[in-house]
């Protein structure tokens, strides 16, 4: 190849070899000659979009102990707040130019309409998260709720990526028919609905994941053949990546290298993870898959780096992610608690509890610089994944004690190509939709044409609060 004449790499550059199919990250050498980043960014540049649910609220949203020792939103709205060493977001305080809070929004839309919906909050408030409708009540397959925020993008400007978006989960989600009160478990396995009655599957096992992303292997036989005789599927393409290498600069290669590296040791770590989990010996959640790791945090670390890969070459461009699943209780001991998940929230309104609860909200807080790095670490063209995305972490229910669904714990990190300024809280008036919130999220991504989503009432500004909101706010 002649990259100097002007000839160039397609941005869509996959190696193929023996059913593996790897896809490209961007390189120096799919610019076309002469020209700059900006002026084919257009065309090949998307914000990703992240989108994360954890279940069960947070003790933050708890009014009359957690709102006031400012467990999740902290004491000043604006710029240059400062995370007080009891909040859950704590962790993020190193990340914060790359944190907007954004608090005091509602999910009424998991709010029981009817009274036969009454007792329901855990079973129709994952339905809520994307989609802020209410989900219709049924055991059946007449399931109705709404087209959640992540397809809506995923469906404008995913379509021209192999995978147009991924939806991953750490919980069971092997459930079918009734779940409680009158609901199928499809609302509380799913957060990503292409339609209003259209629920996406959601991926729990790392290894399923992997092969979704690089093909590893066109049957099933061909996949178990790979594994039996313990190759990477780096093996498979070895010959094409090495003629690539040659004729790629300098800057290119050193690229390659370390995307082809990250590719073999998140292989090696799901290989590593099936080897202990069929050994024999006694597993922690045994009813997962071998590639599940027991380890929540392993899981979710893996998790997060399968993303960055599919981001970091193009495979897709939106995620969602469901780290939890309502009325689990998992116990996570890392979190300085040995209280399971559902039963701590409900900490009863007692303090000790309810600090109990803010530890586990801070731990699985605490999952996320580690992808915040990964995604930092990763530059195309001219700027990071981290300046790139938009990640959205939150919960539709509040005060998981009351099971209610006002002033819902949400944030939004990374830049999103310059869409989000950073280092903001947020507080918004009384009775604001969340629904505001992912409206005002969707204009930024480019979808612009849209007038309202779910039950929103207008947009809401991510912008700096005026001098007059800010007086307004600390009444």
């Amino acid at each position: 190849m002649n990259f100097i004449t002007g000839k160039h790499l397609p941005r869509r550059t996959f190696i193929r070899g023996m059913g593996a199919t790897v896809a490209l990250p961007f390189l120096d050498a799919m610019m076309p000659a002469g020209r700059l980043w900006k002026s084919v960014a257009e065309q090949v540049d998307r914000p990703r979009l992240v989108a994360i649910e954890m279940v069960h609220g947070a003790a933050g949203a708890n009014a009359d102990i957690g709102a006031k020792k400012h467990l999740w939103s902290p004491a000043e709205v604006g710029r240059n707040f400062t995370l007080n060493n009891d909040s859950a977001l704590k962790p993020l305080e190193k990340w914060q130019d790359y944190l907007t809070i954004v608090s005091e929004t509602d999910c009424r839309m998991a709010e029981a309409y009817r009274p036969e919906e009454v007792g329901g909050d855990h079973f129709r408030s994952s339905a809520v998260y994307l989609t802020q409708s209410h989900p219709r009540q049924t055991e059946g397959s007449d399931v109705f709720v709404g087209t959640s925020l992540d397809q809506i993008y995923a469906q404008r400007y995913g379509q021209d990526t192999p995978i147009p978006s991924m939806q991953l989960c750490i919980e069971n989600i092997d459930q079918s028919g009734g779940c409680a009160y009158g609901y199928t478990c499809v609302y509380t396995d799913t957060i990503s609905w292409a339609a209003p009655n259209e629920p996406l599957p959601v991926i729990r096992d790392p290894r399923v994941a992997f092969e979704q992303l690089f093909g590893a292997g066109s049957t099933a036989k061909e996949r178990q053949a790979r594994r039996h005789a313990n190759q990477s599927i780096l093996d498979w393409i070895g010959d094409r990546v090495a003629e690539l290498q040659r004729e790629l600069g300098s800057v290119d290669r050193q690229r390659m290298e370390r995307y082809m590296e990250d590719i073999r040791e998140i292989e090696r770590r799901i290989q590593l993870v099936e080897e202990r989990n069929t050994s024999g010996d006694v597993r922690e959640i045994p009813e997962a898959p071998a590639g599940v790791p027991d380890s929540f945090e392993e899981h979710v670390k893996l998790m997060f780096d399968l993303q960055v890969l599919a981001f970091e070459s193009d495979m897709t461009r939106v995620s969602s992610f469901k780290m939890g699943r309502d009325s689990s209780a998992r116990v996570y001991p890392e979190s300085g608690t040995d209280r399971p998940f559902h039963p701590a929230s409900h900490h009863g309104g007692s303090e000790p509890q309810l600090m109990a609860f803010n530890l586990i909200n801070r731990y699985h807080v605490s999952m996320l610089p580690y992808f915040l790095e990964r995604l930092n670490e990763t530059v195309e063209g001219d700027q990071t994944l981290l300046e790139k995305s938009l990640i959205l972490y939150g919960s539709p229910m509040a005060d998981g004690n009351l099971h209610n669904h006002r002033r819902c714990p949400l944030v939004l990190l990374g830049h999103a190509n310059g869409q989000l300024e950073g280092n903001m809280h947020l507080k918004a008036p009384p009775g604001t939709p969340m629904a505001n919130v992912m409206l005002s999220l969707l204009h930024s991504l480019g979808v612009d044409d849209m007038n309202s989503f779910g039950d929103s009432t207008g947009a809401f500004s991510l912008s700096a609060p005026s001098a007059s909101a800010l007086a307004r706010a600390r009444q």
